[in-house]
């Protein structure tokens, strides 16, 4: 059976279709609840690798002619939300969501979010690489990312030459997504991609819009102190020559606040750490100090409001 979104298991997966009806079980099993029709069903085949480990569920796809669409109704059904990320690796495909058409040639990629309608359309026979991932894995707002949403990012040049290679190289390498260190390659992707969504939005030029780039400076910022106990709304204002009420200005018009972006990040941090197995002897105490929290008590607490399970419990079930 093919890796569910919803289950976190470090497992490889093959799905051999011999006919549309297994191949859209599949589809829904490994994804989220889509409609897949063919104009040929009768002669349809497709092949699905895939691995999940972390939340991130990466998909080797091989199938002749069809067409995918996540309608509202398949929406309405779950409460998760994920992005997916297509690398094409041969042949064609048509994305289609937020009023934006982009064409898919092999080496270039393309992001879709699963909270909203979508299309994909193969008029010939293709493979590609997918990855799924719950939204709140990468460090970008959701809004910055859904102006990417149908865009089509080569592979050809700039970032693409870097990130293209790693996720080809991933999709014929998926068992080692299912190893021990699954987790550290499965986030190296998320953190490429990150860097890619970054570049293509400008956040990194210096003709940026400035209140985006200052967004985006204060956030990686952030991110490089995470594990300092001096990280405040009031640091990082004086750090960036703003006032703490603009700085929470900035935060509520993402709608969220300094602490709790601060709060968030570390949380993750030290959830990716929990996984990770070169840290399996590290105390849990010490793996929330070195991410920011002096307070045991306190990111206990705060773990299992984030994530359901106490640190000890989340890492023993994994």
């Amino acid at each position: 059976m093919p890796v569910s979104p919803t289950l976190r298991p470090e497992r490889l997966a093959t799905t051999v279709s011999r006919g549309l009806s297994e191949f859209r079980t599949a589809v829904n099993d490994s994804f989220v609840p889509l409609q897949v029709s063919a104009g040929q069903p009768d002669v349809f085949r497709g092949v699905m690798r895939g691995a999940g480990v972390d939340e991130v569920h990466l998909t080797d796809l091989r199938a002749t002619a069809h067409t995918v669409e996540r309608t509202p109704e398949l929406i309405a059904r779950g409460d998760r939300e994920f992005f997916k990320v297509s690398l094409m690796l041969s042949g064609t495909g048509l994305l289609i969501q937020d009023g934006r058409e982009a064409v898919l040639s092999p080496g270039d990629l393309a992001v879709y979010d699963t909270s909203r309608p979508y299309s994909l359309v193969f008029d010939e026979d293709f493979r590609s690489m997918i990855v799924m991932f719950p939204r709140h894995l990468i460090a970008l707002p959701t809004d910055l990312v859904g102006e990417l949403t149908a865009v089509r990012i080569s592979g050809s040049d700039g970032l693409g030459l870097v990130v293209v290679p790693y996720l080809s190289q991933l999709a014929v390498n998926l068992d080692q997504i299912a190893g021990t260190t699954g987790a550290r390659l499965a986030h190296s992707a998320l953190d490429l991609v990150t860097t890619v969504f970054s570049r293509e939005l400008g956040l990194d030029e210096n003709g940026a819009d400035p209140h985006r780039a200052l967004m985006q400076r204060i956030r990686a910022h952030i991110d490089r102190n995470l594990a300092s106990t001096d990280l405040s709304p009031a640091s990082i204002a004086a750090a960036h020559f703003v006032s703490t009420r603009h700085l929470h200005g900035l935060f509520q018009e993402q709608g969220t606040t300094v602490s709790t972006w601060i709060r968030t990040r570390r949380l993750e941090q030290c959830r990716r750490d929990l996984l990770d197995p070169l840290y399996a002897d590290r105390p849990v105490a010490a793996i929330a100090a070195r991410w920011g929290f002096v307070d045991a008590a306190h990111f206990s607490r705060a773990f299992k409001a984030a994530y359901e399970a106490s640190p000890s419990e989340y890492r023993a079930a994994r």
